[in-house]
């Protein structure tokens, strides 16, 4: 490459630059106008699935992504959600409705998880398991159990504003799905579980007292309700309540996938409380329809919300209706009027005293503010080098360098990454990728314990389009590579040390029922070729599979990047 070349090529480049940020600078302030004058903040209507009707009614599942272990609290005439959200961040989701039905991420409780070194690294299924949250004298508490450290909570007065730094309320190992009550004497009280791979026990559910300000466990644990019992096995994610003078503690058994719903009730708040089955299977297609909160409308109508098991689609969320018999909940519909009930797939909306619009969380991103979309996650703790948000019209993404002896992207904490939202969907990805040394990569990731990838890599004086496939990650296991095509540089120019190569390029994966996932690109944005073998999508360590964006380079070499000008989430 000789200098003229070099200047021709840094002179196109910023031209290049100038016109498309100054196009872009446009375009951004149109839009910000128009949303001005249309309405003060727009509502995102998903392409892909949308469980109000428009009728009255609503289908379940009313979210089809993997909010896991939600847990529910009305305030007013508001409802909040927040669900597990493990080693990812920004953690503790907080959603937003006003009937149940509609939803929208406003925030997240947890923006780095704690001991910050250990999370720094990617660390599959740990992290932030069951959480619950509970409104209590103008704040909203959100308590959850890391199983390796011990419970923690969190706590604000404003949900969509800054949340307290987390306050660790007991350590220690194997604790998890703790949640609260507020008793009307003043005493406070912790339910939780414990978790058989850290304590080496399981199926037990124990309560604790509290200091005033729930911010420290006082006294030892105490028994109520041991699982092991032959019937009732894998019980956990307890909730606690009070009503009619009963203590209630709902609790899942049975297994995430194969499950029903457990109530216990007492009297006394250590017990001995009495067990009754409520919801299961039945003669549905539901799976394991368990976990979950159980909430009251201003109007007096009892809902729950919860999971069902969707392998590679996560645990996804439901809502059926609640009813009271005899002190007893009876959830979704009793065809036998056996005091247990089957899950609902289409069923009347709550009764909130008004009609809301419809509305989804948000999926595509245009990356045109300084702020992420609130579907994305990072696969660690967030780290300024994982890239930056930019008023330019689009978010980088720096390459993370692999380790000496990379296997496999299992160990990669900087893929920017969101929930399958249903079981049909198409996502695609307007990138440029800017790379200086060979084996820099980046592209089109699904993730889980097995993962596909799209994406280019620099190899000499051009990119080479790649499929990856790699099964079952975790037990370190090589990817294998497919040589897919030969793209040239969309320009180089000079920029410190070495040329600068990039490739401006659209990936796209189109995912069918059963998660099957078919790659394609493009180099204009038209016309689309197939890539690649089909791959099915698996659910990771205690989520569901993702889709998103990855930007690598190989170990003791310099970082790419790759720009992402938009993601879009269609049919």
């Amino acid at each position: 490459m000789n200098q003229g070349t070099i200047i021709q090529g840094n002179l196109s480049f910023v031209f290049g630059i100038f016109i498309s940020y100054k196009m872009k600078r446009l375009a951004l302030v149109i839009g910000m106008l128009c949303t001005v004058c249309l309405q003060p903040e727009a509502q995102y209507v998903s392409e892909v699935w949308v469980a109000d009707q428009g009728n009255g009614t609503y289908r379940n599942p009313v979210l089809h992504a993997d909010y896991s272990d939600p847990d529910v609290c009305a305030v007013g005439d508001d409802f909040y959600m927040t669900a597990s959200s493990f080693g990812c961040t920004p953690g503790l989701p907080i959603l937003h409705s006003k009937d149940l039905v509609n939803w929208r991420i406003i925030n997240y409780a947890l923006k780095e998880l704690e001991p910050k070194e250990f999370y720094n690294s990617a660390r599959h299924g740990k992290g932030v398991w069951a959480p619950s949250i509970r409104y209590h004298k103008g704040e909203f508490y959100i308590y959850w159990g890391d199983p390796d450290f011990g419970i923690f909570m969190v706590k604000t007065k404003d949900p969509a504003g800054e949340w307290e730094k987390p306050v660790l309320v007991k350590a220690g190992k194997g604790m998890i799905d703790p949640a609260p009550l507020w008793d009307e004497d003043g005493q406070v009280y912790l339910v939780h579980a414990w978790a058989g791979s850290r304590s080496k026990m399981n199926s037990i559910v124990v309560v604790c007292g509290m200091n005033a300000e729930g911010t420290q466990v006082i006294g030892n644990p105490v028994l109520v309700y041991d699982g092991n019992d032959g019937v009732n096995h894998t019980v956990e994610g307890p909730k606690f309540y009070k009503r009619n003078g009963y203590y209630y503690i709902f609790a899942p058994a049975g297994g995430v996938a194969t499950g029903w719903q457990l109530v216990l009730r007492s009297r006394n708040i250590y017990g001995p409380y009495e067990s009754k089955i409520v919801m299961e299977q039945g003669k549905t297609n539901i799976n394991g329809p368990h976990q979950g909160a159980w909430v009251d409308t201003g109007k007096g109508e009892s809902w729950f919300v919860h999971f069902q098991d969707k392998a590679m689609y996560g645990r996804v969320i439901h809502l059926n209706p609640m009813a009271w018999v005899n002190d007893w909940p009876v959830i979704g519909a009793d065809k036998d009027g056996d005091g247990c009930g089957e899950p609902v797939t289409v069923y009347r909306k709550p009764d909130v005293g008004g009609t809301y619009p419809v509305e989804t969380p948000a999926e595509s991103d245009e990356f045109n503010t300084r702020r992420l979309g609130l579907q994305w996650e990072w696969h660690a703790n967030y780290q300024d080098t994982f890239g930056f948000t930019s008023d330019l019209g689009f978010v980088r993404i720096y390459g993370h360098v692999l380790s000496e002896n990379f296997v496999n992207f299992w160990e990669v904490p900087n893929l920017l990454l969101q929930k399958f939202p249903a079981e049909r969907f198409t996502a695609t990805a307007k990138l440029k990728v800017s790379a200086k040394m060979d084996g820099q990569q980046s592209g089109l990731i699904v993730m889980g314990w097995d993962y596909s990838y799209i994406g280019v890599e620099k190899v000499g004086e051009l990119f080479v389009l790649k499929q990856a496939v790699c099964k079952d990650a975790e037990q370190n296991t090589p990817e294998t590579i497919v040589r897919l095509a030969e793209i040239p540089a969309s320009r180089i120019y000079e920029a410190g040390l070495y040329p600068n190569y990039e490739s401006e390029i659209y990936l796209r994966v189109k995912v069918e029922k059963g998660g099957v996932c078919r790659f394609s690109y493009s180099l204009d944005g038209k016309q689309y070729t197939v890539a690649g073998s089909p791959f099915t999508a698996r659910q990771g360590k205690w989520i569901g599979a993702k889709v998103g964006l990855f930007s690598t380079a190989p170990y003791g070499k310099e970082r790419g990047w790759v720009d992402a000008d938009w993601f879009h989430v269609e049919k």
